[in-house]
């Protein structure tokens, strides 16, 4: 039974109404009622009338407005059936059940807003004939159903006896209904009465109330109103059975709430828990904080989740590790910097040699902090060949200025969260590597190395080159955003030192944010001081030698260098000074001596047969060879190009030398221009059609591209074509144009010093490369020669004998 079980439901688009209870006397006065044999129809949506039953109805529909007020002028005698479809909103006849129940209209009452409400009272079951209009609204011919009488029978007391315990039980069991409903339902004597109206009160489907109407004798409806109310009594107690055992867990949670409660203040007395007192440490440690506002904020709203949840719940070692991270960072923690400059050059001079460049920038930078006081950091690139000791210089600096230092290694890194850091949700979670490194070293302004900044990947798990580009930033990166730590962070006082082997290779919006220093390849003089002063030591010591008297001497470094490594730094010198040294020490622990001085006999016998033998670049002595100076990731080298002709030919150019696109082009571009001035040069034209032309680069195994090597393949093609031979001790270096012009070129300094190594007496270069020459040191190439040229017709001028 629903909560209206003694109070009648309204019907139509109307909303709930209270209902008016019945009084049973009111059915004995109508017995004598005369009933036409047509009457008006009011179709009802979601309600079946029963005889007996008053009804409040809010009538909406225009034709059951006019069916009421005509009704309501004349004898108030009303058909009443209800909807096959509660859905249907302009029933048909077709769409009216056949059984219904004539309504005489107690009161008819205009409401405030414009609709009309009508008490309707059930009197005597109907059968329709024959519907004989529709309109204004319906008309039936209709038939009235007698009712069957009561029955006698003993038993039959019993039927209206559980009945009326069943629709108590009900009501007990149903929290909405109001308590007097079992009161006024003991009161109903008349069994007929009783029944209906249950039924009408059941919680039941309209065609299970419309089957109870249709029902003819009182037993048969009874029989069938008691199955519907026993099955609505085991929902009603299955429901009671839910709600109470729900009831049951929250009382048992709330129990257990206190208990815990009763824990807490238990280990209170007794000095605390370990998780509270972890929680008061935190607390301590964030009182001593100088946090910005932001961070201070969060950290006391974390602080009051952390102590409301516990310690078992998930959320909660999420919660704890980021408050962990936020005290370990160090917010607005700063190293003093030292300005002494004299100190920092002496500091910088002792640790690295040479480099002029990249210490006087240095001592730049400190020089306006000590007048300023405050400055953003460069973001400093060192970019050189390896071995250089770029990463090296960046601890140099950093012990110069007496700030912490920190190497965050690049290379291969693929995915973004390893700088931005991830969401501290995700399982295995963590800060970016610059913050992890940052709450390492405990300062905010520390010496950072971001190595190998050129060789960041790039695939499915995002762009880390990107989530550099606000990190290395000295405008925006005063406010960078870690995912994990959900918060700004102040990084404008690190100084960023990046390192990178090519510059190519670095994303032009990150090149963009870098004061680009380049290093170049150090001169044989030079590296011979770095090993008299860093690597011997170094390995002496490394190989437990430091105590014994061992000599090398610069005429000796010079042939190791010279004949054993061609680099532009010195990582392979050092491994050749390593392997001295181990010898060294073996003899040392067979015969407890060494040899005081080593020769260069001794340093053959230890590093056997030189590897490399410069002889073979100081000399063309045939004509259509030339040499080239190229720029290759390790530094400058020296590079033949060989060009042969072959009669009978068609005019074919072949390369060969595993060349790149742009040196293919270069060789197209030389012989174009040289078949176009070929009158100038002394040079047949129908040559060019009868020879083919075959240029190589040997090495074919390494790949070889770039556009230096142009005036170097035009020279060897002209040596080729006038028979004349480049000269001995010559190399160039150049980009050509087909109007002849020379175009200047990078990688200078590499390129000059490869040269020198290589025992090349004069260079040949563009004019505008004259600038790049006047900065390398006058010492380190003395003895070279160099030509500066404008045009092609000037090299060859040079060049051919």
């Amino acid at each position: 039974m629903n909560k209206h079980t003694m109070f009648l439901s309204p019907d139509e688009d109307s909303e709930f109404l209270p209902i008016i209870p019945i009084n049973e006397n009111d059915i004995d006065q109508d017995k004598d009622l005369n009933i036409p044999d047509v009457l008006p129809l009011l179709p009802l949506r979601n309600t079946v009338l029963f005889p007996g039953v008053v009804l409040p109805i809010t009538v909406g529909r225009d034709k059951s407005i006019k069916a009421v007020q005509d009704a309501y002028k004349t004898d108030k005698l009303i058909g009443v059936l209800a909807q096959r479809d509660p859905n249907v909103e302009d029933p048909q006849a077709g769409d009216l059940c056949a059984t219904g129940t004539v309504a005489k209209i107690v009161k008819l009452i205009k409401m405030p807003d414009g609709g009309t409400t009508v008490i309707i009272q059930g009197k005597r079951r109907f059968l329709i004939n024959d519907v004989i209009a529709d309109e204004p609204y319906f008309k039936a011919a209709i038939q009235l159903l007698q009712e069957d009488e009561i029955p006698e029978e003993q038993d039959f007391e019993a039927y209206t006896s559980t009945i009326k315990d069943l629709a108590s039980n009900i009501i007990q069991l149903s929290p909405n209904m109001p308590t007097e409903a079992s009161i006024i339902l003991r009161n109903i004597e008349s069994p007929s009465f009783l029944i209906n109206f249950v039924s009408s009160n059941l919680n039941s489907d309209l065609p299970e109330k419309q089957n109870l109407l249709e029902i003819t004798t009182v037993k048969e409806r009874a029989e069938k109103l008691i199955e519907l109310l026993q099955r609505e009594l085991q929902f009603a107690e299955l429901k009671n059975k839910v709600t109470t055992k729900t009831r049951t867990e929250i009382d048992k949670q709330q129990r257990e709430y206190f208990l815990q409660q009763q824990i807490k203040s238990i280990k209170e007395e007794l000095g605390g828990e370990s998780n509270d007192r972890e929680i008061a440490d935190m607390k301590k440690k964030g009182e001593a904080k100088n946090w910005p506002e932001a961070a201070k904020q969060l950290f006391k709203n974390n602080i009051a989740k952390l102590e409301r949840m516990h310690p078992s719940t998930p959320d909660y070692s999420i919660v704890y590790n980021h408050l962990d991270l936020m005290l370990d960072l160090p917010w607005n923690e700063y190293t003093t910097d030292n300005y002494n400059l004299k100190r920092a050059k002496a500091v910088l001079d002792e640790d690295h040699y040479g480099m002029t460049k990249i210490k006087e920038r240095i001592l730049e930078y400190l020089a306006v902090l000590k007048l300023k006081g405050d400055m953003k950091s460069p973001i400093l690139c060192f970019v050189g060949p390896p071995g250089i000791g770029k990463t090296s210089l960046g601890r140099s600096i950093a012990h110069a200025i007496g700030r912490k230092y920190v190497r965050l290694s690049l290379g291969g890194l693929h995915d973004e969260s390893e700088i931005r850091g991830h969401r501290k949700t995700y399982i295995g979670a963590m800060p970016g590597r610059i913050l992890q490194n940052l709450r390492k070293v405990k300062s905010s302004n520390p010496v950072m190395i971001l190595d190998e900044i050129d060789k960041i990947g790039n695939d499915f798990r995002g762009d880390p080159s990107s989530a550099l580009l606000e990190v290395l930033d000295p405008e925006q990166n005063h406010t960078f955003y870690d995912n994990y730590l959900e918060l700004e962070y102040d990084l404008s006082k690190v100084l960023f030192i990046a390192t990178a082997n090519n510059l190519q290779n670095i994303q032009p919006a990150l090149r963009d944010r870098l004061e680009i220093i380049d290093l170049g390849g150090y001169a044989i003089e030079e590296k011979t001081e770095i090993a008299k002063r860093h690597l011997l030591p170094k390995q002496k010591e490394a190989h437990g030698l430091d105590k014994a008297n061992i000599r090398i001497s610069d005429k000796v470094l010079e042939k190791i260098i010279e004949n054993y490594t061609r680099e532009s730094g010195v990582r392979e010198l050092d491994r050749q000074l390593a392997k001295i040294m181990r010898n060294q020490a073996k003899e040392y622990a067979t015969t407890g001596t060494v040899k005081g001085a080593l020769n260069a006999h001794d340093i053959e016998e230890i590093l056997g047969t030189q590897r490399y033998n410069n002889e073979i670049y100081k000399t063309a002595n045939m004509p259509g060879v030339a040499v080239g100076l190229a720029w290759t990731y390790v530094g400058g080298d020296i590079l033949f190009i060989e060009t042969a002709l072959s009669d009978g030919g068609k005019g074919e150019l072949k390369l060969t030398g595993n060349l790149g696109n742009v040196m293919k082009e270069s060789a197209t571009t030389a012989l174009s221009y040289l078949q176009s001035n070929a009158k100038k040069y002394n040079i047949e034209p129908e040559t060019f059609n009868k020879k083919n032309i075959h240029i190589h680069i040997p090495e074919g195994a390494t790949p070889k591209d770039g556009p230096s090597a142009g005036i170097t393949m035009l020279t060897s093609l002209a040596s080729a074509f006038t028979g004349r031979k480049v000269k001995s001790y010559l190399a160039m270096t150049g980009e050509i144009t087909l109007r002849g012009q020379v175009l200047p070129v990078g990688g200078i300094k590499e390129k000059v010093l490869a040269a020198k190594r290589a025992g090349i007496r004069e260079i040949i270069m563009c004019y505008l490369n004259e600038k790049d020459v006047n900065e390398i040191d006058a010492e380190f190439i003395k003895g070279v020669h160099f030509h500066y040229v404008k045009t092609m017709q000037h090299v060859l001028e040079i060049a051919l004998t």
